[in-house]
């Protein structure tokens, strides 16, 4: 069988760990045939390493010139619908990062043009597919806390972009902040676990900047069967990081925190650490997508998760606004 022809737009740390970790491990699955970047030097660097790799700093000439089947999408998000959408027109099978597009109405178009052009559409929605949320899924089946009453997510950080985090957007009001970079994840778990969000009422804290990305949020969101989930996110209140849900039940509370530490605990009794099950790992999502390609059975989170997080955020963001 031919080897997928694979494609990558956007060399930074998604673009560069997908080639250099990921994707050596399908070698005889996929090839990749071009590699896509403006920035001339991350694209040089890349080029020294895949010699024989066609290189672009334009988009659209990857799929001009490129024979191409699948493309990795990893630009900053305002940029994820123009070249999304140009794989799309081209019937090029499409693998983007979150969030999917940069408003409702780019991710609605990018699902119905996918959708009608019968092509593979994945996002890169991982989390729910990690041992320590399959462990805590599992919890909640076996109704290890009773009847959930409520739920908090916390999203606190002691500087906004962290400091290993090097690409300016990430701070912009635009394409930026916690809420698209870390809660997009969290939001797209929730609904993924506990059922669809159809209510959010948000108040959302910009700073005086209007091109920075907001420094706190307090929001209430309310899923389809009344459970409520009180988000409370925030940027230099406090000295560590912590991104983490909370569930509260009649007999017990379930922690997931910092993204892969499960604690659990009976009412007055001590949270206790629980080792997350062992289970057979459906990652990288890239190898699903890549069986998918090749008409094989296969699991992955496509444009409609991608659409549905975006209303949520969207909500979010755009709640009662306060500037400092």
């Amino acid at each position: 069988m031919s080897k997928i022809k694979f494609a990558v737009i956007g060399l930074g740390n998604m673009g560069r760990d997908t080639i250099v970790h990921i994707m050596p491990n399908y070698a005889d699955e996929i090839e990749l045939v071009a590699i896509c970047d403006s920035n001339t030097s991350a694209l040089e660097k890349m080029a020294q390493i895949y010699p024989n790799v066609q290189c672009f700093t334009e988009y659209k000439r990857v799929f001009q010139e490129a024979a191409v089947d699948l493309v990795y999408i990893a630009v900053p998000p305002s940029m994820h619908y123009e070249v999304a959408m140009a794989a799309i027109e081209n019937n090029v099978h499409v693998f983007c990062e979150k969030p999917l597009a940069n408003s409702l109405p780019e991710a609605k178009a990018l699902l119905d043009a996918a959708v009608e052009r019968a092509i593979v559409h994945a996002i890169h929605f991982s989390f729910p597919l990690e041992p320590a949320v399959l462990t805590l899924k599992r919890l909640l089946a076996e109704r290890s806390i009773g009847e959930i009453g409520r739920m908090e997510l916390l999203l606190q950080f002691p500087e906004w972009p962290r400091s290993w985090q090097n690409n300016r957007w990430v701070a912009t009001r635009q394409e930026g902040g916690f809420l698209l970079e870390v809660g997009v994840h969290w939001i797209h778990m929730i609904q993924t676990l506990f059922g669809s969000i159809t209510n959010v009422e948000s108040h959302v804290t910009f700073p005086a900047d209007a091109q920075t990305c907001e420094s706190s949020v307090k929001a209430m969101l309310t899923l389809h069967n009344g459970i409520h989930v009180e988000v409370a996110g925030s940027v230099g209140q406090v000295d560590t990081e912590r991104v983490s849900l909370l569930v509260y039940g009649s007999d017990g509370t379930i922690a997931l925190e910092n993204w892969e530490q499960l604690l659990m605990g009976k009412p007055g009794r001590e949270m206790r650490p629980v080792e997350a099950d062992e289970t057979e790992s459906k990652l990288p999502i890239l190898k699903q997508v890549i069986d998918r390609v090749r008409g094989e059975q296969s699991f992955y989170y496509d444009f409609y998760d991608g659409y549905n997080v975006q209303a949520i955020l969207e909500a979010l963001r755009q709640g009662r606004e306060e500037s400092k």
